[in-house]
């Protein structure tokens, strides 16, 4: 199966830019492309998956056990041409000082030759002592060549060019040239989303028609047929079972953050996923249970404030029981009130406390939650027993809670990073969890089977339904 990995030497390289690029022109050439992410991340797969025309899916040591990677790669590659892996930061970077979960590692682990593409921004010929550098660090990863990136003209590249040959082995597979038009537009956490870019389309056009006419791809689809096969002894794609509950989920401009494994694995456990706009419903889908991930609500808050009544009824059934789970961006537009640049705006209101946006990150990076055994969610039979197990999960967020921790209730301590308060994380009001922390559903955190099953118990026991039929009333 062939493969390519676009790593880079360090973080904001270009490489997302280039990925994208890339997996449009090999659509353009009639190519069913599987684009994966490495490492905890929601934006750059909403734009590689908006390119590829399918999915993207996320490749993380931290949250995923080794097993679940492979497992997962060979399944969603199978039914591709190509693979298509973007990295994240630089090649050789990560938490681990031997290098256990780099971009290095999982380009060995699965057999995938490597592409770097450099930032060649004041540099010349000290490209070549950093390319040797690369090279030689790591014998056991296979660079097959790299891309020049950000490029500041002819004579720019010529003297990159003339390095490189003169003192690498390294093939040079393009050049791209600096220019505003070819970035991906950012703002105070990273990449504008695929889904809220209005000239998305137009975007990654620009992107596909640089990489077309810089880059030599049908050279690069050669090197992707050097990639080995990776087999797994799991099985990724359990039967989906007829769905008996049905869960409401935000689709919108303002909640995007959401893992594809993650949904699929809704359908797994016996849910039907129904999406619904915070922006433009009046009212909630007729289901059993909500989910609210993560995304942008700051960036759309008088249209969040605005809509009234869908604010009003989505209360209303939490008051009454709905079991829920929210991850940061909704557990932002669940509290009272959420401030930002000295604004104040309405929120559902379910949540007491309100949400102030700062201008430095709050909590940013890896997580380790401890269950506190006074969350709401059963235990799965079968599973390892989370209770005990810590929990690997990610958070990153410019947003604090503004309440009363001491007389809260958690579902989970904070063992590394910052959640709520700090300590906590989770926060529990009625049959609802709300936290910072991004989980992933994997072998050994199997949230959504146990969120799932929660909804299907408040269903049966409790009528979690019991507003389907009659209007909303003031509660």
């Amino acid at each position: 199966m062939a493969g390519i990995y676009i790593a880079a030497a360090h973080k904001s390289s270009g490489k997302t830019s280039v990925a994208v690029g890339l997996a449009g022109a090999m659509v353009k050439r009639g190519l069913k492309v599987q684009p994966f992410k490495k490492g905890p991340d929601f934006i750059d797969p909403l734009w590689l998956g908006h390119a590829a025309g399918t999915p993207c899916f996320n490749l993380d040591f931290f949250t995923m056990p080794l097993e679940q990677i492979k497992a997962m790669f060979a399944a969603r590659s199978a039914a591709s041409d190509i693979s298509l892996i973007e990295g994240n930061k630089g090649l050789f970077d990560g938490l681990d000082l031997e290098g256990a979960d780099c971009n290095a590692t999982l380009a060995k682990m699965l057999s995938v030759p490597v592409v770097l593409v450099i930032d060649t921004v004041g540099i010349t010929r000290g490209i070549a002592p950093l390319i040797n550098g690369y090279l030689n660090f790591d014998s056991g990863v296979n660079i097959q060549g790299v891309i020049l990136n950000k490029v500041g003209g002819s004579r720019h590249e010529s003297k990159l060019r003339a390095a490189l040959e003169r003192y690498t082995d390294i093939e040079i597979l393009g050049a791209i040239g600096k220019n505003p038009v070819l970035e991906i537009p950012e703002r105070h956490l990273g990449l504008i989303p695929a889904n809220e870019s209005k000239d998305a389309d137009k975007s990654i056009e620009h992107l596909v028609d640089s990489v077309s006419d810089g880059v030599d791809v049908d050279r690069l689809l050669e090197i992707a047929e050097s990639a080995g096969t990776v087999t797994s002894e799991s099985s990724f794609r359990p039967d989906w079972p007829k769905a008996d509950v049905r869960i409401a989920i935000a689709r919108d401009a303002a909640f995007s953050f959401y893992y594809q494994d993650d949904l699929e694995a809704f359908a797994t456990a016996g849910a039907e996923l129904v999406p619904f706009n915070t922006l433009e419903d009046a009212k909630l889908p007729r289901v059993d249970g909500l989910f609210i991930g993560g995304g942008f609500p700051e960036t759309h808050l008088p249209a969040l404030s605005q809509n009234q009544s869908l604010r009003n009824d989505i209360r209303q059934h939490l008051a009454a029981g709905m079991p829920a789970y929210t991850e940061c961006g909704g557990l932002m537009y669940l509290s009272q009130n959420i401030r930002w640049q000295n604004e104040d705006f309405d929120m559902v209101g379910t949540i007491p406390g309100d949400i102030i946006v700062e201008e430095v990150p709050q909590g940013r990076g890896y997580v380790v939650l401890q269950e506190t055994g006074q969350g709401l969610w059963p235990e799965m039979p079968g599973t390892s027993a989370l209770s005990n197990e810590p929990i690997p999960a990610h958070e990153f967020h410019y947003a604090r809670l503004d309440m009363d921790s001491a007389t809260s209730t958690f579902a989970y301590d904070v063992v590394r990073g910052d959640g709520i308060d700090g300590q906590h994380d989770g926060l529990i009001v009625g049959a609802l969890t709300a936290g910072f922390a991004h989980q992933r559903n994997t072998y050994s955190n199997p949230w959504v089977s146990r969120f799932v099953a929660f909804v299907r118990e408040n269903a049966q026991r409790y009528g979690a339904n019991i507003l389907r039929e009659s209007p909303c009333v003031n509660l």
